[in-house]
């Protein structure tokens, strides 16, 4: 059986959750350059979810409680977006 440092788990999945957080600036980048504007594309709140989840875990870990109240003060907003997306492109289906 092998031996994991656990420590070292975890802050791989740290810095996991920092890539994910960090991939959406850069796909914001890549879709304002195509349109020539600033523009702030759907995959930017799922990569904010998803990034700032596995963060939270991270700091749920290490019991940092400034980093905790962040990540979900920040949740709350990524999420709250993804849902008014998908409630403005239900009402574009209905009318």
């Amino acid at each position: 059986m092998m031996y994991f440092d656990q420590e070292k788990i975890w802050l791989a999945v740290g810095f996991f959750g920092q890539a994910l957080f960090g991939l959406r600036f850069i796909v914001q980048m890549i879709m304002s350059e195509r349109k020539r504007r600033s523009v702030v594309p759907t995959m930017f709140w799922y990569f904010s979810v998803c990034g700032g989840s596995i963060t939270l875990v991270y700091a749920l870990y290490k019991g940092d409680p400034v980093f905790i109240v962040g990540q979900v003060a920040g949740l709350f907003v990524y999420v709250r977006n993804l849902y008014l997306i998908h409630q403005h492109k239900l009402q574009q289906i209905v009318e």
